[in-house]
């Protein structure tokens, strides 16, 4: 597998051998077309790696391990057993895959955790990722964050522990009225989904919010339900529905909801009872980032099933597609 190291466009690859530095230790007979292994690197025998990889000095990778193609896996990584790397990912600096929660020496479980970094997703330098976590598809991890649960697809997530600060390539749109906000309501980029305004009075005796059927709600609501006391670091959702359609109103306080229809997604803060933020289905809706005050009530226009909902995101975009 000697040889010189190849420039490479995507695609370029196939028939080109992989490059081994001479002072790395290549146990495994499964790299990929054109992929770099550099120096003191050590791949275990039953590893696999894919095409267009770049492994850089001093990466380890145990056995059960499967790398997609075009990875990057920066200086002191260790992957070890249990760990994919989908396709694209970049791995930072010296960050820490764990597959034991209970380790103990010469005690290894029957079987280790399964951690899974999906497609185009990147690590951050310096970040520990705990077992059986799972990284969404496009996610980013800030640097010296600590992963302890799963990160949704897209989502950017920093500290110990890691919580989600935002969304890539997500434009925000804010439900209330205030310089240099876009509330523009009726206006989404995302296929369906449309901001509302609703009913609402205000005199000396307080303040109303009101909706009919067909003119404020645009469908027969046969559920509803209240969301509150969420923990900030919480995300509710992350799902899509095949036939419900959902009504969403902050009713106290401040909740950010994301809605993606697989091609486009935007970011509404919910912060007016007077708004609402109408998801047809086939979207995939995610709120996070509630107040401690927050209330969210949400309006279904069907009771509830759980054969009508979509939960992986993969699956959602395959649907999408069809």
């Amino acid at each position: 597998m000697l040889g010189s190291v190849p420039t490479l466009a995507i695609g370029e690859n196939r028939g080109v051998p992989a490059f081994i530095h001479p002072n790395a230790l290549v146990e495994s007979e499964k790299i990929g077309d054109g992929s770099r292994v550099w120096a003191f690197a050590h791949i275990l025998p039953g590893a696999t790696i894919g095409e267009d990889c770049n492994i850089c000095d001093g990466v380890f990778v145990e056995n059960d391990v499967v790398v997609g193609n075009r990875v990057t896996v920066k200086i002191g990584v260790q992957l070890w057993d249990g760990v994919t790397l989908e396709d694209d990912v970049f791995v930072g600096p010296n960050a820490t895959f764990a597959n034991d929660i209970f380790p103990r020496s010469k005690k290894p479980p029957e079987r280790f955790a399964s951690t899974i970094v999906r497609h185009g997703a990147s690590i951050g330098a310096n970040t520990t990722i705990l077992p059986g976590v799972t990284i969404g598809a496009n996610a980013m991890v800030g640097a010296g964050s600590v992963v302890t649960r799963d990160v949704p697809p897209g989502a950017i997530v920093v500290g110990n522990p890691a919580t989600i600060k935002g969304y890539v390539n997500t434009p925000t749109v804010f439900a209330v009225d205030s310089p240099g906000r876009d509330s523009t309501v009726g206006r989404s980029t995302v296929a369906g989904v449309r901001l509302l305004q609703l009913t609402s009075a205000s005199d000396l005796r307080g303040s109303l919010v009101a909706a009919e059927v067909g003119a404020g709600v645009p469908f027969t609501p046969q559920r509803f339900f209240a969301v509150y006391d969420v923990p900030t670091q919480q995300v509710r959702g992350g799902h899509a529905h095949l036939r419900c359609e959902q009504l969403l109103i902050g009713l106290v306080g401040s909740i950010h909801a994301i809605v993606d229809d697989g091609t486009h997604r935007e970011e509404y803060v919910l912060d007016r009872p007077d708004r609402g933020l109408y998801l047809p289905a086939m979207t995939w809706g995610t709120q996070y980032r509630y107040t401690d005050d927050a209330v969210l009530l949400v309006l279904a226009s069907l009771e509830y099933d759980t054969a009508d909902y979509i939960r992986d995101y993969d699956e959602f975009l395959r649907a999408v597609e069809l």
